[in-house]
């Protein structure tokens, strides 16, 4: 990590993620998310001159329409009782 990262209060986290934070920060290894970002269900990073840097905002966005819902593998069905 940067030394930028270093100097913010634990309180602050930063906006912008290097792909292994980005990764870390949704739960998977950095081949799993380059993957999701090839195929759409992650956002693609910002520029910042030679450096790329994953908004964390864009992050949380992705990461709330990936699928989670009745259609997963770990669907119960009594999670749909009234």
């Amino acid at each position: 990590m940067s030394n930028a990262t270093n100097t913010l209060p634990q309180s602050l986290p930063p906006r912008g993620l290097q792909r292994e934070q980005a990764a870390a920060y949704v739960g998977v290894g950095c081949s799993k998310f380059d993957q999701m970002v090839d195929d759409g269900r992650m956002p693609k990073p910002k520029r910042i001159d030679t450096r790329k840097v994953w908004d964390r905002f864009q992050l949380d966005l992705a990461f709330e329409e990936l699928d989670g819902g009745t259609n997963s593998v770990d669907a119960n069905e009594w999670d749909e009782v009234l």
